[in-house]
């Protein structure tokens, strides 16, 4: 029996039991495994990782461990840069699309309420998703650890909260979406792209106080919604700008 030594840094402490999180521990194993065979079945998925450092040097998941082997794991760095270093998964995607799991509906609200292009589908199953994933350049959102583990998956991401304003507000800063936001420019139901419509053309489906105090307007082509600054914008809008003053 061998032992390698690892130490997870940041964000990746959030999937470890207490004992282990920002300290180094002793992990046993028989044989070669691949580095990232043990680093997932010690519970931390491979899309959560972009650098790990063993003995000192830069390996990738393929690194075959040796007996006391010093592992360091760190996290996706999105925002820094660290090109002369291995990689271990594609680059960041700047322009950001996702596909959400089961747990996450009113997430999918929101991202597209911030003008992401957004899919969800409570019936999606998990090889529906890794294979939108794959097909389209999405990032998979999930609360299911166990999705992120699958080989196929280059983009994903753990949701930690169980609310969906914090989840809205972790998913800003770690895909740091801050400058990119593009909000009331999709339906929040189909994720279409929302059109400019004529008042008159769309006045018989209002109702009279919205005829009477609103002009402007939006419809979606694609489920034929009719959206306008009412007092649903107005919260809409506190919400976009909490997120813009947490991470200005």
């Amino acid at each position: 029996m061998s032992i390698a030594w690892f130490r997870f840094y940041e964000e990746l402490n959030d999937f470890l039991p207490s004992a282990r999180k920002k300290q180094s521990f002793s992990c046993s194993f028989s044989g070669n495994p691949s580095v990232k065979d043990i680093i997932e079945s010690l519970g931390v998925p491979h899309t959560e990782i972009d650098l790990i450092l063993v003995n000192g040097s830069s390996v990738d998941f393929t690194y075959k461990l040796v007996n006391e082997d010093n592992v360091s794991v760190y996290p996706v760095f999105e925002s820094i840069d660290i090109s002369e270093l291995q990689h271990l998964r594609p680059m960041p995607l700047r322009d950001p699309k996702f596909i959400l799991d089961v747990h996450l509906g009113k997430l999918s609200k929101y991202l597209r309420l911030c003008g992401f292009d957004t899919l969800y589908d409570k019936d999606y199953n998990d090889k529906e998703i890794i294979d939108i994933s794959t097909s389209d350049r999405r990032i998979i959102l999930t609360r299911d650890k166990g999705l992120l583990k699958n080989k196929q998956v280059t983009h994903g991401y753990w949701i930690r909260s169980t609310r969906s304003d914090e989840q809205l507000f972790e998913v800003n800063k770690r895909f740091d979406l801050k400058n990119v936001l593009k909000p009331f420019t999709r339906c929040l139901e189909c994720n279409t792209i929302l059109e400019d419509v004529n008042k008159e053309a769309i006045a018989d489906n209002l109702m009279p106080k919205t005829r009477k105090y609103y002009s402007d307007f939006k419809k979606c082509p694609g489920c034929n919604r009719i959206f306008w600054e009412g007092s649903h914008y107005e919260k809409m809008k506190i919400i976009i700008e909490n997120i813009l003053n947490v991470y200005s």
